[in-house]
């Protein structure tokens, strides 16, 4: 099986920095009352960061099948999230088109 803690760590960090920069938006703005896009927002902070802490625990793991458990628990968590980042785009679209 290929590692792909590499990936999912990169990953998460960046779109943990791009969710991030949508809560500071909405709270800069003083939009996040009129959706839902900040609690997703939120919860997707909440995902890509635990997806981060477990793939990096994955890399740094020395047990093998422990380390492919981290891999798999960062793989559905940055999944979870990501889908939470889908459904906040889907709301801008839609706020942006009404």
């Amino acid at each position: 099986m290929e590692k792909k803690s590499t990936h999912i760590l990169n990953a998460s960090t960046n779109l943990l920095g791009f969710s991030m920069i949508i809560i500071t938006s909405l709270k800069i703005t003083k939009t996040s009352h009129h959706t839902f896009l900040d609690e997703f927002a939120g919860i997707a902070c909440l995902f890509f960061a635990c997806s981060s802490f477990f793939s990096f625990m994955s890399i740094r793991s020395k047990n093998i099948s422990l380390g492919n458990r981290y891999e798999s628990i960062a793989d559905y968590l940055f999944l979870i999230a990501l889908f939470c980042i889908v459904l906040s785009v889907i709301i801008i679209t839609t706020t942006i088109i009404d």
